[in-house]
């Protein structure tokens, strides 16, 4: 069955409901904090969001006696958005709760617009994007190369990531041939199977000593490999749907684990699109890391790589220099741009 659309009143409607029930409870916690600040609370410590639920945050304590305790957190209305793996300040109550009083600097940042189109922070701290797809559900390529944009937009270093490695057909060819394309453009590929353990010991090599972020489409297995690589951690698993042959949501929020080796792991939501619109034509244009040597040697200092004289992507996709799959995908992401970047 086609999901129905909604029109722009519906839409609109719907946002404006979601909005009253963020203020009536942006209202409770607020309450809530005052009550809380008007109590004893202790000294101010450093801390780690390992969650994000609505408005309130789980928040792993780092130096003093409560270190290695997570606390369940209200935050002050004047504190700007917070995401999994953000540095705060904070200050613990008496009944196991605590205030967070301060964000740190970020160091890095991975955002995407929401279904309204505002800009949303997804995880933050992070230094390794790991882009999870499988031979099911069916991966998309443009998918891929979104997320590929947005980490070198972020400056977050990007690892591709194939799971289920153990379902590919013998008679699949489509699947090497995108692994072969992303080798060719110098990309680091990683195949494992969360199901028989194959290549875990070094993937696990890939995220120690690293602040690391799962990403990818639903049903791709990236809860199964955390379940895998920390068995203690037991995330809940969702199956594919049989109507659609799609994933279904099963992590409904994003959440921070600690390796024992040292590192951390941010397990996010998986999601069937990845919406650019808050980057540049030239940020996606330099995404795509063949086009780099190829830009601003157009014979037009306008060009837009469509049907131009003189452009030098059209050339080099005449001469195999770029993959037409790969130049499909830029177009298709250009024309999701707003207007006035297009």
């Amino acid at each position: 069955m086609a999901k129905r659309q909604l029109n722009r009143r519906q839409n609109w409607r719907i946002g404006k409901i979601q909005e009253e029930r963020q203020a009536r409870a942006s209202r409770r916690e607020q309450r809530a904090t005052q009550e809380l600040e008007g109590g004893d609370l202790g000294p101010e410590e450093p801390g780690l969001v390992m969650a994000h639920f609505g408005v309130q945050v789980e928040v792993e304590a780092l130096e003093g006696d409560h270190a290695g305790q997570v606390f369940r957190c209200h935050l002050r209305a004047n504190l700007p958005t917070l995401v999994t793996g953000d540095g705060v300040v904070w200050r613990p109550g008496a009944d196991g709760s605590g205030v967070i009083v301060a964000q740190l600097p970020r160091r890095s940042e991975l955002c995407r617009p929401d279904s309204r189109g505002q800009l949303k922070p997804v995880a933050a701290n992070v230094d390794r994007i790991v882009i999870v797809f499988a031979p099911v559900p069916e991966p998309h390529a443009n998918l891929i190369d979104r997320y590929l944009v947005a980490a070198e937009h972020a400056g977050i270093e990007p690892l591709l990531l194939l799971n289920k490695a153990d379902l590919i057909a013998p008679d699949d060819s489509q699947l090497p041939q995108l692994l072969a394309a992303y080798r060719q453009l110098g990309y680091r590929i990683l195949e494992v199977s969360a199901h028989d353990g194959a290549g875990l010991d070094a993937l696990q090599s890939e995220l120690d000593d690293h602040t690391s972020v799962f990403v990818g489409q639903s049903g791709v297995g990236k809860s199964s490999l955390v379940n895998r690589l920390l068995p203690d951690a037991d995330t809940r698993v969702g199956a594919l749907s049989e109507l659609t042959g799609k994933g279904t949501h099963t992590t409904t929020t994003a959440r921070l684990f600690h390796f024992p080796g040292g590192g951390h792991l941010i397990d996010s939501p998986g999601i069937r699109e990845f919406a650019l619109s808050h980057v540049s034509r030239d940020d996606v244009e330099a995404g795509f890391i063949e086009f780099r040597e190829l830009l601003g040697r157009c014979r037009f200092r306008d060009c837009r790589h469509d049907r131009e004289p003189g452009c030098a992507l059209l050339a080099a996709l005449e001469e195999g220099r770029i993959q037409p799959q790969r130049m499909a995908s830029y177009r298709h992401i250009i024309s999701s741009l707003p207007t006035q970047d297009y």
